[in-house]
């Protein structure tokens, strides 16, 4: 007895250490809502990190300020130039937004400023001065600046649907940028995007493959969401995701290791998929399909694999059709595959598209939509109660008596 008192005792001591811990751990993971709603309170320059950190997140679906954080640390260890170009991207897009006037509640989401992070990156990646040619800043900023104008025409577009603009401001506005500009322009040269006729090359075998290195591809494809093939960079990226969501981070990985194997089965340049080209825009579309706007069962986790299978065959075929422009990929298989996927007609109950409005991390919106369903039925049990109470007497008895006698019948 003595034993089993004591052994109460420490359960109900450790409860209140547990519930502390679990509480101290949701401080720091998803969404971290209480630090939004602690920075809206403080001085403008915190806010706008709190912006800035969450809008170099939000390219990967995540508004998280301490996950930006890192994934601007793995942006510097790759190259401090890139790094630097993409957070001015990130401060200029969101100080717009907020000159003209869009929803504060998207802004300090990161929303109006993650288009902005791959905008000032990309400029610098595929900018052939190198670093620190400082001169840059100058397309950048403007380009930059125009990230809010053009999203919001996108989304009084895409809102008609209740579709997401995805990355494709950013798409635009690189594409314009490097076919005005080109290879030859004396003071913004572009690398020289050579036609690519044909994926074969012929010192590649699958005697060749390194399985090391296809290992280190899934990281890799996972960073070049940023242009960057560092397996360091690629793995803060990942750690980023886990801390907000757990299923983020494996439809990452699950992403990219299908556009590798996708790579492969196109026969593609092993060079290509060593470098993780082949696996970042199926990665992005295996996220958004996986739990960020269908909520997660083991459906929406089959569909997004096929999402990311069908984003590898969309950028084989986009990689071609874009080197005959002289243009990047960039992220338009992603878009254009997801957008796709998300305007599929289909009448399966597990598979449930979420409205923009509601949309969140996987575990959230997972959690909305058992809250949903939990009030529908309270919904539909108030108005079978209510009908119940509306119907007249039947021969004289009241309804209860009825009931009660209907139940018994059926015990019997």
């Amino acid at each position: 007895m003595t034993a089993r008192m004591d052994n109460n005792q420490t359960s109900q001591g450790e409860a209140p250490h547990r519930s502390f811990l679990f509480r101290a751990v949701g401080l720091f993971t998803g969404d971290m809502r209480r630090c939004g709603e602690w920075v809206k309170r403080q001085s403008l320059v915190i806010q706008l990190l709190d912006c800035v950190f969450r809008g170099v997140a939000q390219v990967m679906f995540v508004n998280n300020p301490l996950s930006g954080l890192l994934i601007v640390i793995g942006l510097f260890l790759q190259n401090p130039w890139w790094a630097l170009n993409g957070l001015l991207g990130t401060l200029v897009s969101t100080v717009s937004a907020f000159l003209l006037g869009q929803n504060r509640e998207a802004i300090s989401a990161g929303l109006y400023g993650y288009n902005g992070t791959l905008v000032g990156m990309l400029m610098a990646v595929f900018s052939a001065k190198g670093s620190w040619y400082w001169w840059l800043f100058l397309p950048n900023v403007f380009m930059s600046m125009l990230c809010p104008v053009v999203s919001s025409a996108l989304s009084s577009v895409a809102s008609k649907w209740d579709l997401p603009i995805f990355t494709l401001p950013f798409n635009i506005l690189v594409c314009l940028h490097i076919e005005a500009t080109g290879a030859a322009h004396p003071y913004f040269p572009e690398v020289d995007f050579q036609p690519n006729n044909h994926l074969h090359h012929l010192n590649d075998s699958i005697q060749s493959l390194s399985i090391s290195r296809l290992f280190l591809s899934v990281p890799v494809g996972v960073g070049q969401v940023y242009g960057c093939d560092s397996p360091w960079t690629g793995g803060l990226i990942l750690l980023a995701l886990l801390l907000c969501s757990p299923a983020l981070c494996f439809h990452a990985m699950l992403g990219s290791a299908a556009g590798m194997f996708a790579g492969l089965a196109l026969a593609a340049s092993h060079r290509d998929i060593y470098t993780g080209l082949w696996g970042y825009n199926s990665a992005l579309s295996c996220i958004a399909i996986g739990g960020v706007f269908y909520v997660i069962t083991w459906q929406t986790h089959l569909l997004a694999l096929i999402c990311a299978l069908f984003c590898a065959y969309m950028m084989s075929a986009t990689s071609k059709l874009m080197s005959v422009l002289a243009l990047p990929a960039c992220t338009w298989p992603f878009c254009l595959s997801t957008l796709i996927f998300l305007l599929i007609s289909y009448e399966i109950p597990a598979i449930c598209r979420l409205p923009l409005s509601v949309v969140s991390y996987p575990e959230e919106n997972r959690r909305y939509r058992r809250q949903l369903k939990a009030s529908e039925k309270v919904q539909h049990s108030q108005q079978n109660g209510s009908q119940e109470e509306a119907r007249p007497k039947e021969n004289g008895r009241p309804n209860v008596q009825l009931q009660a006698e209907k139940d018994f019948s059926e015990c019997v």
